[in-house]
């Protein structure tokens, strides 16, 4: 996989943690003692969000 822009790494970090957030699941510097199951979770509703976001825009 190819690296990211900067910005955009940022960016996702901090949308990270809002999902997270909002979620309940308690995101930090260090996530090692999270479940896969939160961990998939966050990601999950990343993505799931990204793709709404997405097709929100092509309408």
């Amino acid at each position: 996989m190819g690296k990211l822009v900067p910005d955009a790494k940022n960016g996702l970090e901090q949308f990270k943690s809002q999902v997270a957030n909002e979620m309940g699941v308690p995101f930090t510097d260090y996530n090692g003692n999270l479940t896969s199951k939160q961990c998939g979770s966050v990601g999950g509703e990343m993505v799931k969000r990204m793709v709404e976001q997405y097709e929100n825009g092509l309408k």
